[in-house]
């Protein structure tokens, strides 16, 4: 028999140290995201720093296609509650875009300045102000904590409005954090101050999914195997509770080029995102 055993926490959730150049990122998505935002404004396709609540942060980008969009796309980035924001990513709206959608791209609030269920709480009125910009069906992607993000906007304590929720179409959570609990043990836990009652409200596979949800659970063969398994538990729990859910190992990708993909209108993980 075969037991499993995390015994170091940092390092199961630790990406850049387990990667070859891991170091390069996120430095390395820097020039083309703001070559892509150059790109839309030129053509003006893109709206910047739109406001949807009262802190600094409280702002995203949002981008245009030709013509009408078709709907509305918004990506949720990733960086553990505690890094990075929209600018990092623009270029990933290309795919979307190019497909004929809307996407908006929020910043929020960082750890340890507030905490995790005060991000939710931010990203719900995200959605809503850039649902009430863009007409038609919406669809959701979040990188790691921002997959955290997107399935708790479709759990049944989203904070989501009814009316915003009923046109959801598609989640993709894009190597998902699902279950909180783990991170607890990890050092990073000095700036999330995630506690047993936070991980239970806030942790989307220990929650329900709200009626007609369907999503995806997407996650690189190459990442850690904690990303594996957080990405495959949410799909196994949600599907025994209703939902439509899809499990998605993409050969070969690790935890910073998994969601290369979202650039280019006919990778598989654009289209499967924008799949009615």
């Amino acid at each position: 028999m075969i037991f499993h055993q995390i015994s170091d926490w940092n390092d199961a959730y630790a990406n850049a140290p387990n990667i070859p150049g891991g170091e390069r990122w996120p430095a390395a998505w820097v020039q083309p995201a703001q070559d892509y935002r150059d790109a839309l404004q030129g053509s003006s396709r893109a709206t910047l720093d739109i406001s949807y609540g009262e802190r600094a942060r409280n702002r995203f980008d949002l981008f245009k296609p030709e013509g009408r969009p078709k709907g509305l796309v918004v990506f949720v980035h990733g960086g553990f509650w505690k890094a990075l924001d929209k600018s990092f990513w623009s270029h990933l709206a290309r795919g979307s875009v190019e497909s004929g959608y809307a996407m908006a791209m929020p910043s929020y609030t960082l750890c340890p300045a507030v905490r995790i269920s005060e991000i939710t709480r931010e990203i719900a009125p995200a959605v809503e102000r850039a649902a009430a910009m863009v007409e038609g069906p919406i669809f959701l992607a979040g990188h790691s904590a921002g997959g955290h993000l997107v399935t708790r906007m479709i759990s049944v304590t989203s904070p989501l409005p009814d009316e915003v929720r009923a046109r959801i179409g598609h989640t993709v959570s894009i190597s998902g954090v699902h279950d909180l609990r783990p991170l607890m043990k990890a050092a990073m836990n000095t700036d999330l101050r995630i506690d047993e009652a936070e991980a239970l409200v806030e942790s989307p596979a220990l929650l329900e999914p709200m009626p007609n949800a369907r999503v995806t659970c997407w996650v690189g063969s190459a990442e850690r195997p904690e990303f594996v398994r957080q990405n495959a538990l949410l799909a196994n729990i949600w599907t025994g509770l209703g939902a439509k859910t899809c499990v998605i190992e993409e050969p070969g990708r690790h935890h910073f080029d998994v969601i290369d993909g979202l650039a280019d209108p006919c990778h598989q993980l654009t289209r499967t995102l924008l799949s009615p």
